[in-house]
């Protein structure tokens, strides 16, 4: 009965406790029994609460009990990626150095969350500060897949993703600052948006204004993010890109009716030179085969100028070396031979260098808002193979099909880093596996704070495949 409860949706389990069928207290203690199995193959929590969850749990109970009004997430568990602020719960950020770090104050996500009844049952890990696409740090070792102990969990919001995909809680709070939330929903077969720039408030970043950085969830369901991003949705004083953004009913749209005619897609496999294996072009062809018997019209778009990893670079590494410069001096021998290459790649960026980023990061903006006013999404694969090997390094060679190419970040996930500098919201959709048997991802991007109509053609593709009875094992 226990593991039944672990894969259950969040949506599923909401109403379940609504008609008093199963308890919150039933279902923390599930969850976290799991969470305390799975954690030692897994190894994707820095910090699991299970005495707080218990006693949440308990009171959650009570309220359920006496006819109380129920918040959206009345008695959900939840984790939270170890980088975004939880009071009174250790926050780490994955790095040595904050080992001991405890915050005062809740993020504003999570504070929403909490206040919709959902119950925090631990910190899910995450590199050095969110730093790379492969979830491991000297503080806490690797995050195994979800599906293959031999492979990665993808970064940076790796113990998120393994933790919803593996049963232990349906819903996760991520982050995305170049495809962080996304990857590892495609290593590991679950939904992961990366939602417009200010639909949910980023109350700790510190540039907000320049911001390319997303707080955001991840779950097993496209109505499962719905649910999330209608408890974390809405405008907050502390980010100025909120401010007067309205909030939809995600929930209600997110339903999979009606069909798609009258939806132009835009589609393309790869930007030019950028190969992708022989698995996710099937796969892909497979997902556009779907959307065109929902009634989509199909057109391809040229990726010609999309290639745009050293944009980003030259923009999140200076942000990177402003940030943690002093920590790296100060902490050298606690902190990875990774993540100090990458600030010290940022002394090559000119004050003048980064202002030319910006610029073309506006023009980023204009083509893809170009893009779809000739269609109403765009679709790609999220990333261009399966999970990378557990032992990957970030600033080695990565393999597709066989053949060896020199930079993990253009030539596995070129699609993702694009719709953070240009804010458009993106979700990676499970659409298929591999020959390895590990998941594929569709990316599908939407209309710029049209957030709900791109989880609405989410729900209707979720629905065409029966992708949700196959979970690991």
């Amino acid at each position: 009965m226990s593991n039944d409860l672990c894969f259950l949706s969040a949506t599923e389990l909401r109403a379940r406790i609504s008609r008093k069928e199963v308890s919150p207290v039933e279902i923390t203690r599930a969850v976290l029994a799991r969470a305390e199995a799975m954690q030692p193959e897994l190894n994707c929590f820095i910090t699991l609460c299970g005495d707080e969850a218990m006693a949440q749990a308990r009171e959650a109970e009570r309220k359920v009990t006496a006819g109380e009004r129920l918040g959206l997430l009345h008695g959900l568990p939840v984790t939270v990626k170890d980088i975004v602020n939880t009071r009174g719960v250790k926050t780490t950020f994955g790095a040595v150095p904050y080992k001991d770090n405890v915050p005062e104050e809740d993020a504003v996500a999570v504070a929403r969350l909490r206040a919709q009844g959902a119950i925090l049952i631990g910190k899910t890990t995450t590199p050095e500060f969110g730093s790379k696409c492969l979830t491991d740090s000297p503080l806490f070792g690797h995050t195994r897949n979800a599906w293959s102990a031999e492979r990665s969990s993808g970064g940076s919001s790796g113990g998120a993703a393994v933790a919803v995909a593996s049963g232990i809680a349906p819903l996760a709070i991520a982050t995305d600052g170049g495809g962080s939330t996304r990857i590892p929903a495609a290593c590991n077969g679950v939904v992961g948006i990366k939602q417009s720039n200010g639909v949910i408030p980023h109350s700790q970043v510190q540039d907000a204004f320049g911001n390319q950085t997303y707080v955001t969830p991840t779950t097993r369901t496209v109505a499962d993010t719905a649910l999330m991003m209608q408890a974390m949705a809405g405008e907050d004083a502390s980010d100025p890109w909120s401010i007067g953004v309205p909030v939809p009913d995600f929930v209600g749209t997110a339903a999979p009716r009606g069909d798609l005619r009258g939806q132009r897609i835009l589609f393309c496999l790869s930007p030019p030179g950028r190969p992708v294996s022989a698995d996710v072009a099937a796969g892909f062809k497979a997902s556009l085969d779907r959307l065109a018997s929902l009634g989509a019209e199909l057109e391809e778009f040229s990726g010609e100028g999309f290639d745009i990893e050293p944009i980003w670079r030259a923009i999140n590494h200076t942000v990177w070396r402003t940030r943690f410069a002093k920590l790296a001096a100060e902490h050298k021998d606690e902190l990875s031979e990774t993540f100090l290459k990458q600030l010290a790649l940022a002394t090559q960026v000119s004050g003048v260098d980064y202002q030319e980023a910006m610029f073309a990061r506006t023009a980023l903006f204009r083509r893809v808002q170009s893009l779809l006013a000739r269609g109403h999404l765009l679709a790609m694969p999220t990333i261009t193979r399966t999970a990378l090997p557990i032992d990957q390094d970030l600033f080695g060679t990565i393999e597709i099909d066989g053949k060896h190419f020199g930079s993990v970040r253009p030539h596995w996930f070129p699609w993702t880093m694009l719709f953070n500098m240009t804010g458009h919201p993106a979700i990676s959709l499970p659409c298929g596996f591999g020959r390895d048997d590990l998941p594929i991802g569709l990316q599908l991007v939407g209309r710029f704070r049209s957030d709900a109509e791109l989880l609405r053609v989410s729900a209707l593709f979720e629905a065409s495949h029966d992708l949700l009875s196959r979970w690991p094992g």
